[in-house]
């Protein structure tokens, strides 16, 4: 049995929505063959198909970091504006495929507003420099009157785009990366870029790049030089991060199922450093966390061997249940860090790592992490509040102690609703108590699951719901704020309460 208590005044931080973010990459089908496809039957006008903007709107996006990820380091934004019968193919060496620049700016833009998401864009600092940066802004942002923005009027679009978040390049000290380079050089470069496109626009957030992972011999040292050189002109630090385990080792699920616990180390760390270099430059200033590629990566992603085509397969990641549990963990320890983690990114949205997948003329499925990510999308609203869970643990071979029920919080001022995270770790079922303190009168809205036979069922075109998402058995009150519940093992419940508002005095005696 597990003691779960909720404290009403015990407040992490506000959860804010772009913490709820995605990532569209030229990579692979994301684009060409994904959210673009003018032959399919579901495309609308501009070639987008209808029913992965559908999705993306139903999963409630609230921001598409864009266009990459490692292709942004070679990328030249200018080959994807104007006329697309005269715009260059390029051979992209990030991903060894064709770059036909049919989607540009102004097509993604297009998409975007389509599917109800800002952009987050980013900014080449590999084989780019920062005049590149502060053209692509002026093109985007500016209203009118000089070399850029004219020509963005004469491409058709005579209002500015108003992006409000761009990112200052894409791990640069991954050995991968096109034109990577040391952490003081990058922070240079970085800093008179973020100085730039400030002065055009004071009003955007920029991010700039830290190390690519805990994994790499710069972290978290790349991490303090870079903050040390920038820190005065950005506004968040990035963080990259996934997790898998040997698709045909069953015997590493319950080490899988741990990884959140090292996420959460990692996020403290980062945290940390910003820290360290604020009070290092004694500034009042603070600088917050952006997570903008998280997600599970197996080693069986589909990858095409073929090489310099348009849109071949790469990182078709085929989601299972026990993904989806463990992304809920991953997405809960987001939660959990509202305090400092203001932005975080899904990688990717389509095709690519993605919750949404495309099949030729079939429709667009829903992969089994769509799931969780809808649930949190929709009702992790508000503050996250600190949860305390008295439960079993276990031991991870890599990860060390594992609580067996991992819970997150939201509680949400305006509606009263309280929403309960819950994510049962072990091999058997739970039962848990659940104890809300200092509310006023308590009621049960709902109690939702993700809802599958077995842990390693995933959908597809021909059996698109064996993982799902569905009402269960509500939780059973016990009168003052107490209620029960039973979460089966290895699952991801959402159980939420609504406090009730209290009546407002008629009048004075």
């Amino acid at each position: 049995m597990s003691e779960i208590k909720i404290v009403k005044s015990c407040a992490i931080g506000k959860i804010e929505r772009t913490v709820f973010g995605s990532f569209i990459e030229h990579m692979g089908r994301a684009v060409y063959g994904g959210i673009y496809d003018p032959s399919s039957e579901y495309a609308d006008g501009n070639g987008f198909r209808k029913d992965v903007i559908d999705l993306v709107k139903d999963l409630n996006v609230s921001l598409v970091r864009y266009p990459g990820g490692n292709f942004l380091s070679g990328y030249d934004w200018k080959d994807g504006i104007g006329d697309i019968k005269t715009r260059p193919a390029r051979l992209d060496l990030a991903w060894g495929q064709l770059e036909p620049n049919t989607v540009g700016v102004l097509e993604f833009d297009k998409w975007a507003k389509a599917a109800g998401a800002e952009i987050m864009m980013g900014v080449n600092m590999g084989t780019g420099t920062p005049k590149d940066a502060f053209e692509l802004a002026e093109y985007c942002n500016y209203p009118s009157g000089t070399y850029w923005s004219d020509r963005r009027r004469e491409h058709g679009t005579p209002d500015p785009l108003g992006i409000r978040y761009w990112c200052i390049g894409n791990e640069m000290d991954g050995c991968w990366q096109i034109c990577s380079m040391p952490a003081l050089e990058y922070g240079r470069k970085a800093n008179e870029t973020a100085k730039m496109l400030h002065w055009l626009d004071p009003n955007i957030k920029l991010t700039v790049v830290g190390s690519s992972g805990s994994g790499m011999p710069t972290y978290p040292e790349w991490d303090r030089v870079v903050l040390e050189q920038t820190y005065d002109n950005v506004e968040y630090l990035s963080l990259h991060k996934y997790y898998g385990y040997p698709d045909d080792d069953e015997s590493r699920i319950s080490d899988f199922l741990g990884s959140f616990t090292d996420f959460d180390a990692f996020i403290k760390t980062a945290r940390a450093t910003v820290e360290y270099v604020k009070t290092l430059k004694r500034s009042k200033k603070q600088v917050y966390l952006s997570v903008d590629e998280w997600n599970v990566w197996h080693t069986g992603a589909c990858d095409d061997p073929s090489r310099w085509t348009v849109g071949p397969k790469r990182g078709e990641n085929i989601y299972t249940a026990v993904d989806a549990v463990l992304f809920a963990s991953l997405m809960m320890t987001l939660i959990n860090n509202a305090d400092s983690v203001k932005i975080a990114c899904l990688a990717q949205l389509v095709n690519v790592l993605a919750p949404i997948m495309t099949d030729g003329n079939g429709k667009a499925v829903r992969q089994s992490i769509y799931f969780p990510f809808w649930a949190g999308s929709h009702y992790a609203n508000g503050t996250a509040l600190q949860t305390f869970c008295d439960c079993e643990h276990y031991v991870s071979d890599p990860f060390g102690d594992v609580p067996c029920v991992y819970v997150a919080t939201a509680y949400d001022e305006q509606s009263g609703e309280i929403s309960v995270f819950i994510v049962n770790n072990g091999d058997k079922e739970e039962s848990c108590n659940i104890d809300l303190i200092d509310f006023g009168k308590l009621s049960a809205v709902s109690s939702e699951r993700l809802i599958y036979e077995n842990l390693f069922d995933s959908n597809t075109s021909q059996h698109p719901e064996l993982v799902r998402w569905g009402k269960v058995d509500m939780p059973v009150s016990h009168g003052n704020g107490k209620f029960s519940v039973v979460v089966p093992p290895i699952s991801f419940s959402v159980v939420r309460f609504k406090e009730k508002a209290e009546n407002p005095r008629k009048g004075k005696n």
